[in-house]
């Protein structure tokens, strides 16, 4: 985390570690909000804390170990040899799943906050510094959305935020344990949106990121029940209101299911200019069985169906996918459907995620689990025919003139600049490295991409005729 100079009392230092998505992240500069407000100073060394947070994450397998041993290692700095910490919080998904386990198996930690509780943290931690907590965890069904009424820390590049237009999701997939960690789905006003929106553009944020754990049925709950099936009545006018801020230069839309994707919003996006042309859409698999199995209300004809669609009306549009290997009953035929789509459609970006049982999902009671060993198989496949599309695709940006929003030097050498362009979002896709011109954080320029490698490309900036 950035250092944060406000005047705090030297007893209400803070260590903020945030792990997992975006959307977490989003969460840990909520809490980061109200804690400066109420006079915690933000240390960049946990062997300066008072007090240490933990905001965790739990989708899979791999991100809950990472949080447990994230904890564990932090709560090395209680002892008073390593360092000062008095209170050790755990937050996020992980608290909200597991909390009462947790309790007994680490009692290190003094303060659990679920999901839909961590804008009380500054409370909670008066409270626990008096002595007046009864109790060590603080989990409910989550009901709670920040507002522009929030505080909130923009810990990301000062040029770049995030703006979460939604929380919880009601869709229900199989797999997918989000609906019971972050509840049902709950929409931010569009009112509320935009004046964000303008409050981070005064302070130079010239990117927003729009995401949510469903962007594709914003709305849906603050509209009437006759409306409902249509999300694009919500979406639309949403995305042309955040467009007319004046200071925010890019919009770039996460998490748009293709059940929803409406030709009214295709249209939007192709006319707009500051809607960038790329599109995050979780399409999970192209077999018929497989997305019934995931609870999916869509068939594989008509995912494909809605991305040449897509391409008609917006010819350059980037889009980026994810997709499950080895669901329970996957056969060497569904997985070949899949490969197949993933070759001839050509993401550019493109996520493949190895199914993982997780308890308290119904896909954790499926029969037909598949094996470790044909799970990494197809695995590989997939990785291996996306590697190949991505350097394709590649090579062919060689000569073009790109507009990239510069992130500042090159974090291995300072004789480098990095940037993305609209179609690389932040920390997922590649990066433009800049080895000719001169330009500085937040700065747009033109670049002629001059080589291309597996993810990231490299080029000079074209000066301006201006």
């Amino acid at each position: 985390m950035r250092d944060m100079n406000h005047t705090a009392d030297s007893d209400r230092s803070v260590y903020f570690t945030s792990l997992g998505c975006s959307k977490n992240l989003v969460d840990s500069q909520v809490m980061l909000g109200h804690l400066v407000q109420d006079k915690f100073k933000v240390v960049n060394d946990p062997t300066e804390a008072k007090v240490i947070v933990v905001n965790t994450c739990s989708f899979v397998e791999a991100a809950k170990k990472e949080s447990i041993e994230t904890v564990l290692e932090l709560a090395d700095f209680k002892n008073l040899e390593k360092g000062q910490c008095e209170a050790l919080v755990m937050s996020g998904c992980m608290s909200q799943r597991y909390s009462h386990d947790l309790e007994a198996e680490i009692p290190e930690v003094d303060l659990f906050i679920g999901t839909g509780e961590y804008s009380k943290i500054s409370q909670l931690l008066s409270l626990l510094k008096d002595g007046k907590l009864e109790k060590k965890s603080f989990v409910d069904v989550p009901k709670y959305i920040h507002s522009e009424l929030d505080p909130r820390i923009n810990t990301n590049p000062g040029h770049m935020a995030y703006l979460k237009v939604s929380e919880g999701c009601d869709r229900n997939c199989t797999f997918c344990i989000i609906p019971t960690l972050r509840g049902s789905l709950r929409s931010r006003s569009i009112e509320s949106l935009v004046k964000e929106a303008k409050a981070l553009g005064e302070k130079g944020v010239r990117e927003l990121n729009l995401i949510s754990q469903d962007f594709s049925s914003y709305g849906k709950d603050l509209i009437g029940e006759k409306e409902k099936g249509i999300a694009s009545n919500q979406i639309y006018p949403l995305l042309s209101a955040l467009s007319e801020v004046e200071e925010i230069d890019w919009l770039r839309i996460f998490y748009f299911y293709p059940d929803d994707l409406t030709e009214d919003v295709m249209d939007l996006i192709a006319s707009n200019s500051k809607i960038c042309h790329y599109l995050d859409m979780p399409i999970q698999h192209f077999s018929n069985k497989m997305l019934k199995r995931m609870n999916r209300f869509i068939t594989g004809e008509e995912i494909v169906n809605k991305i040449k669609i897509l391409r008609e009306k917006i010819p350059n549009i980037v889009l980026r996918t994810s997709v499950i290997v080895g669901f329970p009953g996957e056969t060497e035929e569904d997985f070949q459907t899949l490969l197949n789509a993933v070759i001839e459609l050509k993401f550019d970006h493109l996520g493949v995620f190895k199914y993982s049982d997780e308890e308290g999902t119904p896909a954790f009671r499926l029969p037909e689990k598949i094996d470790q060993e044909t799970i990494n198989d197809r695995y590989q496949q997939v990785y291996e025919a996306q590697k190949e599309i991505v350097e394709e695709k590649n090579q062919s940006m060689l000569g073009e003139v790109m507009e990239v929003l510069v992130e500042g030097p090159h974090p291995e050498t300072d004789l480098l600049i990095v940037g993305r362009s609209k179609g690389q979002a932040p920390d997922i896709d590649g990066m433009i490295i800049i080895n000719d011109g001169l330009a500085y954080p937040g700065d747009m320029v033109s670049v002629k991409i001059t080589e291309a490698h597996e993810y990231d490309l490299i080029g000079k900036i074209i000066p301006s005729d201006k």
